[in-house]
């Protein structure tokens, strides 16, 4: 008779998982992550100021997220301590206004205090000057960590009992099993199925751009 050694081993892992006595259990998480690390969004005039009148971006690959790209130019920013943090990549396209997405561990090394906060939602968050081969950009709101999020179609949306703005649990089963409270959904029909986790929040977690994670109910 022939015996799946395999088969038999997952279960064995899932029913000692289910007794408590398994840190790593199997994840069924169907959730792609990405990680987004720290990058700027710009608006027109301010990608003239910082590279020169008529300037346009030069896209460089795309992202996820339909219609978004990372782009060739690189920027320094700087805050209170003076000191920099270069290669900071530019994300396209150009929005109405400039906006810094860094980590927690960023705002230390800059000695900013940004807010948690949806990305496009600036209003009284932290101030931070960026820095250009042509020019310089003092930000007097702008600077925010990205909050934890998921993008969905509206059809991932139906799949997933979930709406626009509605806020989820999810558990990532990664080196370090993690389960993330709070985590806002994003609906729309420009949406490609992802959840976005800034760098200290994936590196905690052990997770990368390989990995899955799923919503509790």
């Amino acid at each position: 008779m022939d015996v799946n050694v395999q088969a038999i081993t997952e279960a064995v892992i899932k029913a000692i998982a289910e007794q408590g006595g398994l840190k790593n259990p199997i994840c069924d998480g169907d959730i792609p992550v990405g990680v987004s690390n720290r990058h700027i969004h710009l608006s027109k005039a301010d990608v003239e100021t910082l590279f020169g009148a008529g300037y346009e971006l030069t896209p460089l690959k795309d992202l996820s997220q339909p219609g978004q790209y990372a782009c060739k130019e690189t920027l320094t920013i700087i805050g209170p301590s003076l000191r920099p943090i270069e290669n900071v990549r530019v994300l396209g396209p150009v929005r109405s206004a400039s906006q810094v997405e860094i980590s927690r561990t960023d705002s230390f090394t800059l000695k900013v205090k940004p807010p948690v906060r949806e990305s496009g939602d600036i209003a009284g968050s932290a101030p931070i000057t960026i820095i250009g081969p042509k020019g310089v950009v003092t930000l007097k709101e702008g600077c925010i960590i990205a909050n934890r999020h998921i993008h969905m179609s509206l059809e991932d949306g139906i799949k997933y009992g979930v709406k626009d703005n509605e806020y989820v649990t999810v558990d990532a089963c990664g080196e370090r099993k993690t389960r993330f409270f709070d985590v806002q959904v994003r609906v729309s029909d420009k949406f490609r199925l992802e959840m976005h986790l800034d760098t200290d929040d994936a590196n905690a977690a052990g997770l990368s751009g390989k990995s899955m994670v799923k919503i509790v109910k």
